[in-house]
């Protein structure tokens, strides 16, 4: 069976080592890295101290080093603010972009740095750590691979989610595998754990499917009043993610979006509650 391969053209690799490595990102990120000691995958987020969405990223764990994969355009304003949090901590972040690459298939890979299903969902596949691209590697295929992504329901990076306004549970990552309410303190902890607790997560990053032309990123979403009930994100053909007001919204409504009509949708392992009074 042939495998599909893309290249993520759009990431970039971090590699820490020392061994503080863990204990760091232990304290920082919104996962828990102990599930990870003997190796594996992990998706997670760093926040500020207000609970608000920084950088989220996926962390490979292999013998003694932690790859971080995250959005190239940001990997340097992730690296000030790692440094800034490392402190005296006995523990190396080496910038792996000349030597490394990241790549999303169907299934495992042989021959690789790191090679793990990916975190979040089962049918979204497998990342890889590679140094040289295989021959059959799709490159570029960040298109393709967001085509899955979307296809799935699933906000990621800072096409999605808005930098220092979205929360990590409005972006579905309790869901999705990458906030662990169990681990103890990190940045933006309490925020996090209060909104779960309390159960007031008022906006969701949410999968519409598009008839029209793909309205431009931020565009208002509509309801049949005129009235905004969220914006539209990242999209690519007919289906793209919005940030909308749980309050106002109601997946079997269809919405205006610039010359478009966007209806959400809601994926099996989206939890949810829909609200009756929807205008």
């Amino acid at each position: 069976m042939t495998t599909a391969l893309y290249h993520l053209e759009n990431r970039q690799v971090f590699s820490l080592t020392g061994k503080d490595r863990l204990t760091f990102l232990q304290g920082l990120i919104t996962s828990n890295v102990r599930r990870i000691s003997d190796g594996g995958a992990l998706y997670a987020a760093l926040l500020t101290p207000q609970g608000k969405y920084l950088f989220d990223f996926f962390l490979y764990a292999a013998a003694d080093v932690v790859y971080l994969d995250c959005e190239k355009d940001r990997a340097a304003e992730l690296l000030r603010k790692l440094m800034m949090y490392k402190l005296r901590a006995e523990v190396e972040i080496s910038d792996e972009t000349d030597r490394l690459k990241i790549l999303s298939l169907d299934s495992p890979l042989e021959g690789t740095l790191a090679c793990f299903q990916d975190p979040r969902l089962p049918a979204l596949g497998y990342r890889a750590v590679v140094e040289d691209l295989p021959e059959d590697c799709l490159s570029p295929g960040k298109a393709d691979y967001d085509r899955k992504r979307l296809a799935l329901g699933i906000a990621e990076g800072a096409d999605d989610f808005i930098i220092d306004k979205s929360l990590a549970l409005e972006g579905n990552m309790e869901e999705l595998h990458g906030v662990d309410f169990d681990k103890g303190c990190y940045v933006g902890q309490e925020i996090t754990a209060r909104t779960k607790h309390r159960g007031k997560i008022r906006r969701r990053f949410v999968p519409v499917t598009v008839s029209g032309p793909l309205p431009a990123p931020d565009s208002p979403v509509l309801n049949r009043e005129g009235q905004e009930i969220g914006i539209l994100r990242s999209g690519i053909d007919k289906r793209a993610m919005a940030y909308v007001k749980l309050e106002k919204l109601d997946f079997s409504q269809s919405y205006t979006c610039g010359q478009a009509e966007v209806t959400p949708w809601k994926p099996d392992w989206m939890k949810v509650e829909e609200h009756v009074d929807a205008n």
